[in-house]
């Protein structure tokens, strides 16, 4: 690969990141463009413009934007109209971010004429995938420059040697091995790493940060109703909400009764399997409502087809393939399924469970007059379902049949 003459680089601020930036000016002695998204990760921003320009970046070189609004409504919504959890358990809170900031990378590189992208990802993880396929889909010429993969600097020590030789800011706390990893967003927050490598040891109180440990949440229940219009939440209790704010609240929520912890053994597309500590707050709400909204007005033969496609969505988004055109087949008819996904559902926040504890819509498909155990007035003749037994039986029968003929 050639060398850039302009890289557009997605910057934390942090300093693994401040090392990549001044790496590539040094490296290539090319110029650098700095993207740093505010994805509701919970920390000040600002500072990473400050560190940006004492790098020797331009001011107009510098993007910083808030795209909380715009990673739920786009990427967050869809994949939770397929209630979408990779190995059956996870909410892919790191996964679907990814292509989000891809595409700014991508969009930042044609406006400023940028022949390359830069990430912090390392060699041994999935984020590598997702950035550089996202890339590729998104501009299949763009130059993609991973420093985990191709500089020398293998230890902490060396990078620290590193950002000290180019007076690059060190945290105290960096100088020492780090506890763990942290990756955050609106959507949630991922701990990997150092104490929480042996699974089989239970990972210290002191990783979560986004919620209460259940013991000491709350001893009274909260109750929160959420409607729904086309399988997207937008209303709390009544009160209409934007996507963000809807998470925002959900977290909230969700954090104070202990809800949306997760640890968990996944594996990685790489090959390796990692040890992760989730906590997803607001989303695990916002899956049990969602279910529960779906469960009355979504009809029996389309909600099991729907629930059949959800690992294979949920495997492509964990595997970088958002902008894939399987990926974007299956939404085409998960959104479809989701026309009458519209109405309320209540929840039940308790000790670090939610649960559906009521549902009703317009759409709905439950018929009270149907299933009830008193005189339903001839809507139902249950004699109808000898019937329909005999039919379901026949194949059944025919076997049995065949495998007694075949003993005799």
């Amino acid at each position: 690969m050639s060398a850039p003459k302009k890289v557009v680089l997605a910057y934390s601020g942090g300093l693994d990141t401040s090392i990549i930036l001044k790496w590539l000016q040094t490296e290539y002695g090319c110029e650098v463009v700095t993207f740093t998204a505010d994805l509701g990760q919970g920390e000040e921003l600002e500072p990473a413009r400050e560190k940006a320009i004492m790098l020797g970046i331009k001011p107009e070189n510098i993007y910083i934007e808030d795209v909380r609004e715009e990673f739920v409504r786009d990427f967050v919504n869809p994949m939770f109209r397929a209630n979408a959890q990779y190995e059956g358990l996870y909410l892919l809170g790191t996964s679907i971010a990814r292509p989000l900031i891809s595409k700014r990378l991508i969009e930042i590189a044609e406006e400023t004429g940028a022949d390359a992208v830069a990430h912090g990802a390392t060699g041994k993880g999935n984020d590598q995938v997702r950035f550089e396929l996202s890339a590729y889909a998104l501009n299949p010429d763009i130059k993609v420059i991973a420093p985990w993969r191709e500089w020398d600097l293998t230890s902490r020590t060396k990078l620290l040697d590193f950002a000290e030789k180019n007076q690059i800011p060190i945290a105290k706390d960096k100088r020492g091995e780090a506890p763990f990893s942290v990756d955050a967003n609106l959507l949630h927050t991922s701990s990997e790493g150092k104490v929480l490598e042996d699974p089989a040891i239970d990972a210290p109180d002191y990783v979560y940060q986004r919620t209460v440990h259940p013991e000491d949440a709350p001893n009274e229940p909260e109750y929160v109703e959420i409607g729904f219009d086309k399988g997207d939440a937008v209303s709390i209790n009544g009160q209409a909400v934007t996507p963000a704010e809807m998470l925002t609240k959900l977290n909230e929520l969700g954090g104070k009764h202990g809800c949306g912890r997760l640890d968990l053994v996944e594996g990685r597309f790489v090959g390796m399997k990692s040890r992760g500590i989730y906590e997803t707050p607001g989303g695990t709400l916002l899956l049990e409502a969602h279910r529960g909204i779906e469960s009355i007005t979504m009809d029996r033969g389309a909600m099991h087809l729907k629930d059949q496609l959800m690992p294979q969505y949920a495997e492509l988004i964990y595997n970088g393939f958002w902008y894939s055109p399987e990926r974007e087949m299956l939404q085409a008819a998960i959104d479809k399924s989701q026309e009458h996904v519209t109405g309320t559902v209540r929840l039940k926040l308790y000790k670090g469970l939610a649960r559906c504890v009521g549902r009703w819509s317009d759409h709905s498909l439950y018929s009270e007059e149907h299933v009830t155990f008193e005189d339903d007035a001839g809507a139902y003749d249950q004699k109808d379902a000898a019937g329909f037994i005999q039919l379901q039986a026949l194949r059944l029968r025919l076997i049995a049949m065949r495998n007694r003929r075949l003993k005799g």
